[in-house]
């Protein structure tokens, strides 16, 4: 297929949606659409579950967890910490008032409640195994139920919260930790995990807010109207609208799944997405007023002109965002599917509800400067300097020029940049502590803060090892041997089941990559502990279970899915630039291209991450997070660019071809990267670390994206390559060179 986008097919888009009489109906069937799902369906937000398990059933932890809540149902749970502290060492008042509120969680239980230390019943001195050597800290272990849900941990919070408030007062829960006497905060996997979810909760509005005004702002800026400046917002809020509802009624059915980072990340991806195709049409539109006074024949080229890129733009970000269904880890997979309906009902509003209402409000969009044809160039002979209105200023046409008469030079130093930007990439550390994710201010990190500083770093989270029980004291005493295992010992035995669990407290930060590693030698101890008791390797299993062992398996499952979902996207972003340039020249140097800035991103951000903001690792997930959208968002900008380009290779030289493309896209894809970019920004200003990382390294992506790789390095390759880069698909011999 030689051309790119069948024009009957969008001149019956055209047709249907910016008529006299379409418009009004285009415009009608969104908004009935929107209303009707709106008051059936629920809400993304009222179905999100934030306490699913992100690894599958065959992870190692899983299968060990499952197989100590079989043998050791009593020893299983989910721990609250409730750490104790003051300054200036408990007092005896501090001890009664903890031994009152232990009393009164075993008299009355909070939700999901399975366990909590006798404490009330104790002597003092039998009180050291919960206390600090220093005796300033004293931990109250209180498990729940492994399988209670995020509603039931939370409630579980709040009433232990309540509980402490009635003997200690408000100020304990709520006093900062300079401050004298005794504080109490909530630490531990039940308080990490509500911490969590409180954070991406918190942020959806402040999120959402942040981001339309930003847009709105950076809209009045670059078309100085009031009035087009809402109407992209008024496009994704009515896309947004529908695509809340339908999600919500998935979800509901059990079909999909999603947390409030999914619908966080979501919400900036549809702004800043769904504005670019905005500003595209637009852009288009304007262009066509300035040539004509009809605004349904403008409205109707523009759609003609614009509408293949946007859909084309539509389904390779939606494909490749969908390419994470190939992830095995769950905070990947679930993005595949909400992502992918998101994109797709973002762009059917792009090229259908958008032009509608460019039809509705016709040039009066564009007050205080509306575009007229010829407008204010009425001299009989103007100036050579005077640019005629709706034609690309200066700046755009020096660019275009610049990359075709020195296509070498700027091909050499765009990759220079990109390629200085991506040897920092050798440098990146990665974390999978969730907790590292928190501010400093949070009340887990704080509870967690003090134990590391009292206890034992390895109290957060003990490792927890199941072993035959004929062979438990052999294990424990080499693990005791061992420099990286503060304690260990048999915390109880199955004698039916002949097996026992080993509780092992590690002397290093649990959730640290120092951690994950110890993991793979407290197992091979193990097997040798067992080997000499024991020649049945059959019988000689070692399960470990923990929070570390799950953070050990997330990493593994990350380096898994980054090694599988990577290439996918790839191909498949190949097979569609193929599908609509018909060339494999094109194809080949737009993903070398787009990898290069995705590569350069990473290594910026790890600039600003670790050396401006000192973070000494960035969370593991950003690089398959920030691969997926970039790469997938980068290809949009090479979509518009060269569909310009393809579309005038028959009726132009190639090198005035390129030189036009890009001075007549100039402005309107750097407006387009410039929201990009602040949308994604916005993440930064969350008190979340995986957003506000994941936030930096798009941003810098989409900027350099826009400034580095669309205007010069794809243009200036493209002119390099000559006719080759059309190949196999040339152009016909009638056309010019």
């Amino acid at each position: 297929m030689e051309r790119m986008v069948d024009a009957s097919s969008l001149g019956v888009l055209a047709k249907w949606t910016t008529g006299p009489r379409s418009k009004w109906i285009t415009l009608f069937i969104w908004i009935v659409c929107t209303v009707v799902a709106s008051l059936a369906f629920p809400a993304a937000s009222r179905v999100e579950r934030n306490n699913a398990s992100y690894l599958p059933s065959s992870a190692p932890s899983v299968q060990a967890e499952q197989r100590i809540e079989e043998n050791f149902p009593a020893s299983t749970g989910a721990p609250a910490l409730v750490v104790w502290y003051d300054k200036k060492g408990l007092t005896n008042t501090d001890i009664e008032i903890i031994k009152n509120v232990s009393e009164r969680l075993r008299s009355h239980p909070v939700a999901s409640q399975i366990a909590v230390p006798p404490l009330a019943s104790m002597p003092a001195a039998a009180l050291a195994p919960w206390m600090s050597k220093d005796k300033t800290t004293l931990v109250l272990p209180i498990t729940l139920k492994s399988s209670a849900t995020q509603a039931q941990l939370h409630q579980a919070v709040v009433q232990i919260q309540h509980a402490v408030e009635a003997a200690a007062g408000s100020r304990a829960i709520q006093g900062p930790l300079s401050g004298n006497g005794l504080h109490v905060r909530i630490t531990g996997p039940v308080g990490i995990a509500v911490d969590a979810v409180s954070l991406f909760q918190h942020a959806d509005f402040a999120l959402l807010m942040a981001t339309t005004l930003l847009v709105l702002a950076l809209l009045i800026v670059i078309y100085r109207s009031p009035i087009l400046a809402f109407v992209p917002l008024v496009t994704v809020g009515i896309a947004y609208g529908l695509i809340s509802p339908i999600l919500g009624e998935l979800a509901a059915h059990h079909w999909i799944t999603f947390d409030a980072q999914t619908t966080s990340i979501m919400t900036v991806l549809l702004f800043g997405a769904g504005t670019d195709y905005c500003l595209l049409m637009v852009a288009r539109y304007r262009e066509q007023l300035y040539q004509s006074e009809d605004k349904y024949s403008a409205i109707r080229r523009a759609v003609g002109g614009s509408a293949g890129a946007i859909a084309m733009s539509g389904l390779t970000v939606a494909l490749a965002l969908l390419s994470l269904l190939f992830a095995h880890y769950q905070s990947y997979h679930e993005f595949a599917v909400p992502f992918c309906l998101a994109i797709a009902i973002m762009a059917l509003a792009g090229v259908t509800l958008l032009p509608a209402l460019l039809a509705i409000l016709g040039r009066v969009a564009f007050f205080p400067f509306i575009p007229r044809p010829e407008a204010g160039t009425k001299t009989t002979s103007p100036s050579p300097s005077r640019v005629r209105r709706g034609e690309p200023g200066a700046l755009s046409r020096w660019v275009g020029h610049t990359v075709t008469s020195r296509s070498g030079i700027v091909t050499a130093l765009g990759m220079l940049i990109l390629i200085g930007l991506g040897l920092f990439t050798f440098q990146i550390r990665t974390t999978y502590s969730l907790i590292s994710s928190f501010p400093p201010s949070m009340p887990s990190r704080e509870g967690y803060t003090i134990l590391s500083e009292h206890f034992a770093k390895g109290a957060l989270a003990p490792v927890e090892l199941l072993v035959p029980s004929d062979s438990a004291q052999a294990v424990t005493k080499a693990l005791k041997d061992e420099p990286y295992i503060d304690t260990a010992y048999v915390a109880a035995t199955n004698t039916h089941n002949r097996v026992a669990l080993v509780d092992i407290t590690l002397a290093t930060d649990p959730y640290s990559n120092t951690a994950m590693a110890d993991l793979a030698r407290i197992h091979s101890v193990a097997e040798k502990a067992l080997d000499a008791q024991s020649t049945d390797r059959a019988k000689n299993q070692v399960w470990i279970s923990g929070p570390t062992a799950t953070q050990a398996d997330t990493k593994a499952l990350t380096n898994r899915d980054t090694g599988v979902v990577m290439p996918i996207v790839i191909g498949m972003i190949a097979l569609l630039l193929f599908m609509y340039l018909r060339s494999i020249v094109a194809v080949v140097y737009l993903i070398v291209t787009v990898v290069l800035s995705y590569v350069g991103a990473l290594g910026a951000g790890w600039l600003v991450i670790h050396y401006a903001l000192g973070s000494p690792a960035i969370q593991g997930a950003i690089p398959l997070y920030a691969f997926v959208f970039l790469v997938a968002l980068g290809e949009d900008y090479n979509i518009f660019v060269l569909s310009r380009i393809w579309q005038a290779k028959g009726r132009v030289p190639h090198q005035e071809a390129i030189e036009q493309a890009v001075s007549s896209t100039s402005s309107v894809i750097t407006s387009a990267g410039l929201i990009l970019a602040g949308t994604f920004a916005v993440l930064a200003s969350l008190p979340i670390q995986v957003l506000v990382q994941f936030g930096i390294v798009s941003a810098i992506g989409v900027l350099l994206d826009t400034f580095v790789v669309r205007p010069f390095i794809v243009p200036a390759i493209t002119s390099l390559c000559g006719r080759f880069a059309y190949w196999p698909s040339y152009p016909s011999a009638k056309n010019h060179p």
